[in-house]
């Protein structure tokens, strides 16, 4: 079973990523915070990480740095979601495979995931 990573603090936000993902078969992880994000990952490398970029204690810019920094991630992809800090996100696009706005259409995000892990 494929392992999607979702990095969200907002729990409403998380369910309803995760419910969608695991509708579609995949084995969802969930973080609240970049650094909680890391620490699962030092267990497990999922196929795609999905992040939102407001976060407590490490954003999603900063988790996404980490994760290109390091050989054994690095080529995990990663999408963005985020709300009113799209500008700021966007200045660091490189880092992300992908960014959506919040509010994002959860179809647009499932057929998203879809490409990344079905391609």
């Amino acid at each position: 079973m494929t392992t999607v990573l979702v990095v969200d603090d907002e729990f409403l936000v998380a369910s309803v990523v995760t419910f969608a993902l695991e509708d579609m078969g995949f084995r969802v992880l969930h973080a609240s915070d970049g650094k909680k994000a890391l620490e699962i990952l030092h267990c497990e490398t999922p196929a795609l990480v999905i992040s939102d970029y407001m976060m407590p204690v490490m954003n999603g810019v900063e988790l996404a740095r980490a994760l290109k920094q390091n050989t054994k991630w690095s080529e995990v992809p990663i999408i963005l979601m985020s709300g009113g800090h799209v500008d700021q996100a966007k200045r660091s696009s490189d880092l992300f495979d992908v960014i959506l706005q919040k509010p994002f259409d959860i179809d647009t995000l499932t057929d998203t995931v879809a490409k990344f892990v079905n391609s």
